[in-house]
C-alpha cells in the first residue's frame, strides 16, 4: 500500500534525477499554498551553479504526474506546489480503511530494544517526579512494539544500599507485625521518614543501621529476608500506580540494583583489563574522551570509591554490557531526565571505549524536562515536598467525573466511572506527552481537562461524537470501500490528513518525539471538525454519504489507534 508522501516522493525523485543527471531525494511536504511543496529545486540549483526557478521548470516539465496531481504550478523563486487529484485521494483513504493497521506497515528492520524507565525507589512512594519517566517509556513501549520491534522493558528501581540498613533495623524495632500491617495500607512515606527521623536523632539506632547495611551486602539471611519484604511490598504499592496509569510494567520487569550487584566488581575488572582505568584520589575512575570540566580538565566517571563502594556508574555500566551481550538488544533507551544527560552520555562513551558499545548498537538517553506548577516553580505541596503521583491522579480522575456528569448526565455510574477514568489519566499523560519532552510544562488541571484547545479530552470527545453518528443512524461502518467520493473542500482537507498518519509514525519512531504524534491527532481532529460543520453526512445523498461515513470511520480508528499508542483510552460515549 503507497503512501501518499512517498507516492509524490517516488516521482519527483525520477524527476530530479533527470534533470540532475544523478539520484536525488527530494523532500515533499505539506504546504500552506498547495497540497504539498517541494524545495528541492533551490538546492540542487545551488550544486549545479543555475537558476532555481529553470530548474523547477525542466523538473515540472519531466514530472510524470498526470495521474496524481491536477495541477503542478512552480512559485516564488522555485517552490514546486502539488495539488493531488481527488480521485487518488479517494482510493488511497479506502485502501487505508481496508487495512486492519490504517496503512502503517510494519518496520522492515525490526530491532530488540530495552527501554529503562519508570525506576521508583523501594520503601518510597512515587510522586510526581516519576511521572514523565514513567508515561514517556509506556508510549515508547506500545509504539516500538506496535511497529514491529522486540522491546524488554527494564524497572530500573533503586533496592539496595545504605537506606536499607536504616529501613530493615526500624521494621525490627517496631516488629514485623506492625510493620506489615503500616506497610500494607500503602504508607510507604511514612515508614520511610519514622526511619529516617531515628537514623537523624539516634545514635545507636545510625549505628545498627550501617552495621546493617553490612549485613544485607554479605548476605545475612535475616536481613535479606527482612530485605525482601520491604521490596515486595513496594512492588505491590507500585502495581497500584501503574495499573492506575495504564502503564505495561509488570512484575517481569523489574530488575533493580541489587540485580546487578554481583557483576559489578567484573565491570571495574574489565575496564582495568582494558587499560582505561585510572586511581584518583583513591578511586577507580575512567576519564572517557571528549568530557572537561570547567577547569578544562578532563571528567571523572567513578566507577568504584575510595571506600571500595561502587557508584551509579558501575551499576550503569553492567546494564548496557547485560543488554547488550545477554539480552542482544541493537538500541538502548533510557528514559532518565534531562539533568542525567551528561552522566550517561559519559556511560555511552566509557561502554564505546571498552569495546561494549559498538557502531551496530545504538544507545539513547530520552530526556525530558521538569513538571511546573501554576506558578512556574518545581510543583510541591503547600508543605514544599513533592506531591504524591496516587493523590495528584485520583485528582484527576475526580475532576474529570464532574465535568462527565455534566456534559452527558445520562450515563449510567458504572459507564461514568470507566469514562471519568479514561478522561482524567488520559488528560495528565496527553498534557506531557503534548509537550515537547526536552521542555518543562505547567501541571495545570483546569487546561489539561479542557474539551477545548489540545487536550485529551478534545480528542477524546471528537471520537466518541463520531460514533454517536453511527449509533444514531444504527448503521455499521463500511471497512471495504471501493472508492470514495471527495469534491468538498473540507473533505480534501481530512482526506489529506488521514494519508500522514504513517509518515508522523515514522519520524516518532526515530525520535520518540510523542509531541509530534499528540500534534498530528489534534491537527486531524480539528480537520474533522471543519468537515463536520461544513459537510452534511447523514442527510447527504447516496454515495457521497457513504462517502463522508467512511471519512468519519477512518477518522475515528485513527484517533483511537493515536491516542492508543500514547497509552490514552478513547470512550465510545462522553
Amino acid at each position: 500500500m503507497a503512501n501518499l508522501e512517498d507516492l509524490l516522493k517516488q516521482r519527483m525523485a525520477a524527476a530530479f534525477a533527470m534533470v540532475a543527471g544523478e539520484p536525488v531525494e527530494p523532500a515533499v511536504r505539506r504546504s500552506q499554498h498547495a497540497d504539498f511543496q517541494s524545495d528541492a529545486a533551490l538546492g540542487l540549483a545551488r550544486r549545479l551553479g543555475s537558476n532555481p526557478r529553470a530548474i523547477a521548470e525542466q523538473v515540472v516539465a519531466a514530472a510524470d504526474l498526470g495521474d496524481l496531481c491536477t495541477q503542478v504550478e512552480i512559485s516564488g523563486p522555485g517552490f514546486i506546489n502539488l495539488t493531488v487529484t481527488n480521485s487518488l485521494l479517494g482510493e488511497l483513504v479506502a485502501d487505508v480503511l481496508a487495512d486492519d493497521r490504517l496503512g502503517v506497515p510494519r518496520t522492515q528492520t525490526p530491532e530488540t530494544i530495552t527501554i529503562d524507565y519508570s525506576a521508583p525507589n523501594a520503601a518510597k512512594e512515587m510522586h510526581v517526579g516519576h511521572l514523565r519517566s514513567t508515561i514517556i517509556g509506556d508510549a515508547a513501549v506500545r509504539l516500538l512494539e506496535w511497529l514491529g520491534h522486540t522491546v524488554i522493558r527494564q524497572n530500573h528501581i533503586g533496592e539496595w544500599g545504605t537506606p536499607f540498613g536504616m529501613l530493615i533495623e526500624h521494621l525490627l524495632a517496631i516488629g514485623e507485625t506492625e510493620a506489615a500491617a503500616e506497610l500494607s495500607v500503602g504508607d510507604l512515606n511514612g515508614f520511610y521518614q519514622a526511619a529516617r527521623r531515628k537514623f537523624d536523632t539516634d545514635e545507636v539506632f545510625a549505628a545498627r543501621a550501617r552495621q546493617r547495611v553490612v549485613a544485607l551486602q554479605s548476605g545475612d539471611p535475616t536481613t535479606r529476608r527482612l530485605w525482601e519484604t520491604l521490596v515486595a511490598d513496594s512492588k505491590k504499592y507500585f502495581a497500584t500506580v501503574y495499573a492506575l496509569l495504564d502503564v505495561r510494567l509488570t512484575d517481569d520487569d523489574y530488575y533493580g540494583e541489587s540485580f546487578y550487584n554481583d557483576q559489578l566488581q567484573s565491570v571495574v575488572d574489565e575496564l582495568d583489563a582494558r587499560g582505561i582505568l585510572t586511581l584518583s584520589e583513591g578511586a577507580k575512575c575512567v576519564f572517557p574522551t571528549g568530557f572537561t570540566g570547567r577547569d578544562d580538565k578532563p571528567l571523572p566517571l567513578i566507577v568504584q570509591k575510595s571506600d571500595g563502594g561502587f557508584g551509579y556508574a558501575a551499576t550503569d555500566l553492567a546494564t548496557i554490557r547485560r543488554r547488550i551481550n545477554v539480552l542482544y538488544a541493537t538500541r538502548l533507551l533510557y528514559v532518565v531526565g534531562l539533568p542525567q544527560r551528561q552522566h550517561f552520555e559519559m556511560v555511552y562513551q566509557t561502554a564505546r571505549e571498552v569495546g561494549w558499545l559498538t557502531d551496530s548498537v545504538s544507545a539513547e538517553h530520552i530526556g525530558f524536562g521538569s513538571i511546573l506548577g501554576t506558578d512556574g516553580k518545581m510543583l510541591r505541596t503547600r508543605a514544599g515536598v513533592s506531591v504524591k503521583l496516587v493523590d495528584l491522579l485520583d485528582e484527576a480522575v475526580t475532576r474529570a467525573a464532574e465535568a462527565i456528569a455534566v456534559k452527558d448526565p445520562n450515563l449510567d455510574p458504572q459507564e461514568r466511572a470507566a469514562v471519568a477514568k479514561a478522561v482524567g489519566i488520559g488528560a495528565v499523560k496527553y498534557a506531557d506527552l503534548s509537550t515537547d519532552r526536552n521542555k518543562d510544562y505547567i501541571f495545570d488541571l483546569d487546561r489539561m481537562l479542557a474539551f477545548e484547545g489540545n487536550t485529551a479530552p478534545y480528542l477524546q470527545y471528537a471520537r466518541a461524537r463520531i460514533c454517536s453518528i453511527f449509533r444514531r443512524a444504527g448503521i455499521a461502518p463500511d471497512r471495504q470501500p471501493k472508492q470514495l467520493v471527495i469534491n468538498d473542500p473540507a473533505e480534501r482537507a481530512l482526506a489529506i490528513e488521514l494519508l500522514g498518519f504513517a509518515g508522523v509514525l515514522r519520524e516518532v519512531e526515530a525520535g520518540l518525539e510523542f509531541h509530534r504524534l499528540a500534534q498530528y491527532l489534534h491537527t486531524l481532529a480539528a480537520a474533522f471538525t471543519a468537515f463536520y460543520e461544513k459537510c452534511t453526512v447523514l442527510k447527504a445523498e447516496d454515495e457521497v454519504r457513504d462517502s463522508r461515513l467512511v471519512l468519519c470511520d477512518a477518522t475515528a480508528r485513527t484517533l483511537a489507534l493515536g491516542l492508543g499508542l500514547l497509552g490514552i483510552q478513547a470512550p465510545d460515549q462522553m
